[in-house]
């Protein structure tokens, strides 16, 4: 009796700190309400790379199953087909990459081995995204529809429900489809401008009888240029398309209203711009190595590398994607004014509660 009465009470302390200490980790995993008159939330201000990654892995760690859920049935079938390149005709490729030489020969540009490759890179490149532009247009806006949702639904502890995802799409439809051909029409006019600046400095230096060894240096120095200016302008596409699904602006408007957003914050953008692309060329140049070349000897490798690969590349797809999102609450919060305590809620059920105080009335 003595030996119990005295352990019961340290019995009790002990259990009440385990207690304690489970309550205290599992708070350091909830995230804080969006409050944007609040400049101390840390979840709502301005962020580097590094921290916005840690935020998108901790807002993954929140609703995990939710994005888990978006990345198997609208990321996956998209990444398949984009990788496995089974809607690209070889035919097509050659055609328009025997095409792109004679324009480069014809501009002055010597055909190097390396111009030769980077030709039939961008054939392959080009014709794969015309023929997967449908799945882009359709699974691809609706998984980051969906993600900039649940990115919502995280910061303001609230569970992720399709069917008022569902509901919020069918909203703000028209206006992702139409962000996202004036996103496509912007990236097509870099790359023709990039090509016509391309062909005019190769024929100025092949007029004035430049050495082709200067021709490709000179070639080099613009696509480096370009680089840099192709990165800015798809941060600021990726950024309108969030734009589109969280504010009521579309097309041209969503482009500008990024192209303000994210001023003096550029920089963040081009490194998490940086990051995915190296991620995902690295799983894209596995998956052209280790599954279509060394895979059609007996194809035993494909049986599991495959669908792994294609898991891999999905979830940097996820991941680009919900960094974009936070991006853009870290670029929000430096020009947000004080506001009242509606903007508490989350930003897409807004669309929800005007939809139905009108149909009410």
């Amino acid at each position: 009796m003595e030996i119990s009465a005295e352990n019961s009470p340290r019995m009790r302390l002990d259990h009440l700190r385990k207690e304690v200490s489970q309550e205290t980790h599992l708070r350091g995993f909830e995230l804080e309400p969006y409050d944007p008159g609040n400049g101390s939330n840390r979840a709502f201000r301005s962020m580097n790379a590094l921290e916005i990654l840690r935020e998108t892995v901790r807002i993954l760690r929140y609703n995990s199953s939710g994005f888990m859920a978006i990345a198997a049935l609208l990321i996956c079938p998209v990444t398949a087909v984009l990788l496995s390149n089974v809607l690209v005709d070889q035919s097509l490729v050659k055609r328009l990459t025997i095409r792109l030489l004679l324009i480069a020969k014809s501009s002055g540009l010597p055909l190097r081995p390396f111009i030769k490759q980077s030709g039939q890179r961008f054939a392959e490149m080009a014709i794969s995204s015309f023929m997967c532009f449908p799945l882009f247009i359709t699974l691809s806006l609706l998984s980051k529809a969906a993600v900039v949702y649940s990115v919502d639904c995280s910061y303001s502890r609230k569970q992720f429900d399709s069917a008022k995802l569902y509901a919020i799409i069918c909203k703000i439809w028209r206006r992702l489809v139409s962000t996202y051909v004036w996103v496509c029409m912007v990236i097509v006019g870099c790359v023709t401008l990039f090509f016509l600046i391309l062909a005019a400095i190769c024929n100025v230096f092949s007029f004035i009888g430049s050495s082709p060894s200067i021709i490709v240096y000179a070639a080099m120095v613009v696509g480096l240029v370009f680089s840099v200016i192709f990165a800015n302008a798809f941060v600021i596409c990726d950024i309108a398309i969030v734009i589109s699904v969280l504010e009521d602006v579309s097309g041209p408007e969503a482009l500008l209203r990024s192209g303000v957003l994210i001023k003096g914050q550029t920089h963040v953008g081009l490194l998490i711009f940086l990051g995915s692309t190296i991620g995902m060329a690295f799983v894209k140049g596995l998956f052209e190595h280790r599954v279509k070349t060394l895979s059609y000897g007996d194809g035993s490798s494909r049986i599991w590398e495959g669908p792994l690969l294609v898991i891999m590349y999905s979830f940097l797809v996820l991941i680009d994607s919900m960094m974009s999102a936070v991006f853009y609450y870290s670029c929000r919060s430096l020009t947000m004014e004080t506001t009242s305590e509606g903007e508490s809620k989350p930003i897409l059920e807004t669309v929800i509660v005007s939809d139905e105080s009108t149909g009410v009335q």
